[in-house]
């Protein structure tokens, strides 16, 4: 059984997600512990009626970015998590916490990447006129939403779309593949080896694997 620990920033839904599918056994493995650096995202809410133990670090109480990434590589490395996920975890991540869980770090960004990395996916989608959006599962690098992908969804955008309505179709389709992508990590199916995500032995494209 691995030991997850997930980082949050606000509502936690796929939190959630990950959290139903270890207790359902579709994932080999348990959460050991949330963190957060917003004390009030309810992500953590989330984690504590799942009986897993949530921590708040504010930024204001550290230094600078390198110092608040000590502290939380400390905090999170007395759990010995064998995967990292970031779960709508808003921070920039500093090169000392990548290098430290490369490889074991995992996050999920509202687009098909490498097409709209940082914010605002939905809203560049619409206002782009691109009939096709959706979300991407990576490894973390060094570079912003640009680690290998390994899963990706699409959705449908239709004209007239709103904001609102994009995002509840492709988070709909990130509670359904991130769960997923955990599993294989926690299965040893899944690797990043040689700057490429590896599935069962094989290197996946560039858009990961062919999903749907």
């Amino acid at each position: 059984m691995k030991r997850l620990v997930v980082l949050v920033s606000g509502q936690g839904s796929n939190l959630q997600a990950i959290l139903d599918a270890c207790r359902q056994g579709r994932i080999h493995g348990s959460v050991a512990a949330v963190f957060s650096n917003k004390a009030d995202a309810y992500g953590l809410t989330r984690a504590r009626e799942a009986g897993v133990p949530a921590h708040a670090l504010a930024a204001a109480q550290f230094a600078d970015r390198d110092a608040f990434d000590r502290q939380l590589m400390l905090e999170i490395d007395a759990y010995a998590p064998d995967l990292v996920i970031l779960a709508g975890y808003m921070r920039i991540l500093s090169a000392d916490f990548v290098a430290r869980y490369a490889g074991r770090m995992l996050n999920i960004h509202p687009s098909l990447l490498p097409k709209y990395p940082g914010l605002h996916t939905h809203r560049q989608a619409i206002e782009n006129g691109d009939e096709e959006h959706g979300t991407s599962v990576h490894f973390v690098t060094e570079e912003l939403d640009g680690g290998p992908v390994i899963l990706q969804a699409k959705v449908p955008v239709f004209s007239g779309d709103t904001i609102d309505e994009v995002a509840a179709r492709v988070q709909h389709q990130e509670h359904a593949i991130y769960p997923l992508v955990v599993g294989w990590f926690a299965d040893g199916r899944l690797k990043m080896q040689d700057g490429a995500a590896w599935l069962d032995g094989e290197q996946l494209p560039p858009e990961g694997y062919a999903w749907g």
